[in-house]
């Protein structure tokens, strides 16, 4: 009579087989590459953290950067960023719906759950790129200083009983002239393998020039106060320091100059929301090809949804993720 030797595992959630913590293969090859991806955005969202408060005392307010919505001119901080957010959050609440659905054999849920997690998906990418597309265009415009400062334009109205900062575009008010004193260089028109990137819709010279003919405006520096707010200038220091210190007239942001402030928080800015976007796009796609193989019953046949739920993983993970980069950039 044999006897079989005891490990001492048997009652524990992993005896060693060949499913461990009872999760399959798959199942444990996602929870590594999500462990693997976590520690990634971790690091990155701690080289933002450290710079931010590095440069606390000049870093851009997220409630001016981000006050734009789809169709609507105005004012409006942090609404369509909080729009987006809801709406990949509920995504994943369909998500949640879709595998539970799975556990049930219910395809036609489970396809209705998947298209919908899809549809919220493609929603936030979209929002995503017109976010980005109106952060490179820009809204006023500024002025960068030879020490690389940014000066931005406004004055004050009365709001609510009391004096409010209001932001002035460059374009407002800035002085045109028939004929510039020079063009942007092309390879046609010089040294074959030299360009150079657009040029900005004004000068320097026309900015100061306009400014000393708009009493009422003044110039507010990218320096933030005690009180949390930027700095503004008087009216005699803020013709000082465009004339003198001006070099550059800056529209919009990328990865070179930022009218909002520290161009560091642009290059932060593109770089973790274009690598969280493009983790979105990817699970979209994923998403994409799972509903057409549960619409072609390829789950039923196998009996089982374990598929929607390894993606439904990853499809938290990029939810949640976004969470932390919500949270870093748009609220602290």
């Amino acid at each position: 009579m044999s006897t079989v030797a005891t490990t001492g595992t048997e009652g524990k959630a992993w005896g060693g087989g060949s499913k461990p913590l009872r999760a399959s293969y798959g199942k444990m090859m996602m929870w590594f590459f999500i462990v693997s991806d976590a520690l990634t955005f971790s690091g990155f969202l701690a080289a933002y953290g450290f710079s931010r408060f590095k440069f606390i005392d000049s870093w851009p307010i997220a409630d001016e950067v981000f006050t734009h919505v789809p169709f609507f001119h105005g004012n409006f901080p942090m609404i369509y960023v909080a729009f987006m957010t809801f709406i990949l959050i509920m995504s994943s609440v369909t998500m949640v719906l879709a595998v539970d659905a799975g556990h049930h054999m219910q395809k036609t849920k489970v396809t209705w759950y998947m298209f919908l997690t899809i549809i919220g998906g493609l929603i936030f990418v979209g929002s995503q790129a017109w976010e980005w597309g109106t952060f490179i265009k820009g809204d006023y415009g500024a002025v960068q200083t030879k020490g690389g400062n940014i000066l931005q334009f406004g004055e004050y109205v009365q709001k609510d009983g009391k004096k409010v900062f209001k932001r002035v575009a460059v374009s407002d008010f800035a002085a045109t002239s028939q004929y510039k004193d020079r063009v942007q260089h092309e390879r046609k028109n010089g040294l074959w393998f030299f360009s150079e990137g657009t040029l900005p819709d004004y000068t320097v010279a026309e900015v100061a020039k306009g400014l000393a003919s708009h009493n009422n405006i003044l110039v507010r520096s990218q320096i933030i106060n005690s009180e949390g707010e930027k700095t503004v200038l008087s009216r005699a220091e803020s013709l000082k320091q465009i004339k003198e210190n001006g070099q550059l007239v800056v529209q919009g942001a990328n990865l070179h100059v930022n009218e909002y402030g520290s161009p560091l928080f642009a290059d932060f800015f593109f770089f973790i929301t274009g690598f969280h976007g493009f983790h979105v796009f990817s699970g979209v796609i994923i998403n994409i090809i799972i509903f057409f193989n549960v619409i072609l019953g390829t789950y039923e046949k196998r009996k089982s949804y374990e598929m929607v739920e390894k993606v439904g993983l990853y499809w938290h993970f990029v939810d949640l993720v976004w969470v932390f980069v919500f949270t870093f950039f748009y609220l602290v």
